[in-house]
């Protein structure tokens, strides 16, 4: 990492965002940079991103989760335990389509078609993947590409389907929360983190500040989201370190590698869909609530993309906490059975 390719990211990103608001397109904060810096790296150009910044930025969308976690939320989330049911299965399916095409289809080793299937828990499942053999550099350009497809893909259907604004703000302006909220959510952010990061917690950056949050306004310290700014903020960062992944693509990678990635991004959408539609067919959810909840996209992302379109967040990000659990504590046990 080089200060100068921070600095550059960061302008690529600036003009993503530029770019997508003087279009009208929606989450220019969130896929304005993404698509800029994903432009520029299969251009040629060395990007990169700092990930204390980029785990920073993790913890304010932490907070905004944790935040709609009220007593009514709360009551409520009894009635989730069908809808949560199904993520096993969801997993289950998803390994069953995905790993055959990666493995026989697109031709990679086992290790690295097995870890590439696994939608969810990217630093663990590259981790995991090495350890087993995989290729890792193979491994982030499936992962980031499933995430590039979903993330790219469903704005575009919140947009254009159900006529969502995603161009509005994403909360309160700054000027508009009490300084003693603000002061309750940075100690949130950064104390739920780090404590979250003594005791092992997977996604420590953004499970952290999500529980120390969600105390808090169960408790009635706080009452709304972070400012609109930072939750913007927090959007641009996380569009950054999506494209920064594509930095130093070979033409030989985007053959093969990322035709792969979006070949395995249709099934998952494909059986994402099928969950979905089954949720919402026997009343478990909004079709909104549905499609997010079971969309394997990034956790971070999905939080966002909930945020934004004023979907139940709480129930979003249920879906995912369990599926990233499920994939990071299952998966190396299913290989070595399997292997």
């Amino acid at each position: 990492m080089t200060l100068a390719r921070v600095a550059l990211t960061g302008a690529i990103g600036v003009v993503g965002v530029i770019a997508f608001r003087a279009a009208g397109l929606p989450l220019p904060f969130l896929l304005g940079p993404m698509l800029a810096c994903l432009i520029a790296a299969l251009c040629g150009v060395r990007l990169d991103s700092w990930p204390p910044l980029t785990n920073t930025m993790r913890t304010i969308l932490g907070v905004a989760v944790g935040a709609s976690f009220t007593p009514a939320i709360v009551g409520q989330m009894g009635g989730m335990i069908a809808s949560l049911a199904m993520v096993p299965v969801f997993l289950l399916v998803c390994g069953a389509l995905g790993y055959p095409f990666l493995r026989r289809v697109a031709g990679f080793d086992k290790a690295t078609a097995f870890y590439a299937a696994m939608p969810g828990g990217l630093q663990d499942m590259l981790l995991f993947g090495e350890d087993s053999g995989g290729d890792p550099r193979a491994l982030s350009l499936l992962h980031a590409t499933r995430i590039l497809l979903i993330v790219t893909i469903l704005p575009v259907l919140l947009w254009t389907v159900w006529g969502i604004d995603l161009t509005l703000p994403p909360g309160a302006p700054l000027r508009g929360v009490p300084w003693w909220e603000l002061a309750a959510m940075v100690a949130a952010a950064i104390g739920g983190w780090q404590l979250a990061k003594r005791v092992g917690l997977i996604g420590a950056s953004l499970l952290g500040p999500l529980i120390a949050a969600a105390v808090l306004a169960l408790s009635g310290v706080i009452t709304q989201r972070p400012p609109a700014e930072a939750i913007q903020a927090a959007q641009f960062f996380i569009g950054i370190v999506v494209g920064v992944k594509y930095t130093g693509i070979s033409l030989a990678e985007i053959r093969r590698v990322l035709t792969a990635g979006l070949g395995h991004a249709a099934i998952l959408g494909g059986v994402a869909f099928v969950f979905a539609e089954i949720a919402i067919t026997m009343g478990l959810a909004r079709p909104i609530d549905a499609i997010l909840a079971f969309a394997p996209g990034g956790q971070a992302e999905m939080a966002v993309l909930a945020i934004v379109a004023g979907a139940d967040v709480a129930y979003v990000v249920a879906h995912h906490v369990l599926r990233i659990v499920f994939v990071i504590t299952c998966a190396p046990v299913v290989f070595r059975v399997l292997r």
